[in-house]
């Protein structure tokens, strides 16, 4: 899937004409944001509310929250959310929103490099699991 098929907004950001399909990626609508603004609201797609307050209220690093951030999107209703984000994305541009200021640790980032596949959305295997894996053979 191309990079450019996949782009990430602020949903506070005006839209733009090139957004394409807009799709709200948080579990609560946004104050002051009108039913315009996304095209589609996909909550499932957010964090869980435990594990976005357990971030906010700073008992979790960023480190911690994104295996679990991860792991959620395994969810069968989050896979669903998935597989339409991925069919619009094959049809035109798709801007994933959020309200987080900084895109930098919002699961916005992780979502999108999720859904392109990118290695920085695979969890890291433990020490112990990657000890235990049996060692590569090289071509000659």
């Amino acid at each position: 899937m191309s990079v450019a098929r996949i782009v990430t907004k602020r949903v506070y950001a005006p839209p733009a004409d090139d957004d394409g399909y807009r799709v709200l990626i948080m579990r609560l609508w946004p104050r002051g944001i009108r039913k315009e603004r996304a095209d589609v609201w996909l909550k499932e797609l957010g964090p869980v509310p435990a594990l976005l307050r357990e971030f906010l209220d700073d008992r979790i690093s960023w480190e911690q929250y994104v295996p679990r951030y991860l792991a959620g999107l395994a969810r069968p209703e989050a896979q669903a959310a998935i597989e339409e984000v991925q069919r619009r994305a094959r049809e035109g541009r798709v801007t994933l929103l959020c309200g987080c200021a900084d895109e930098a640790r919002c699961h916005r980032s992780l979502l999108r490099a999720y859904l392109l596949d990118s290695p920085r959305a695979r969890p890291r295997p433990s020490r112990a699991r990657a000890a235990r894996r049996p060692a590569r053979r090289r071509r000659a």
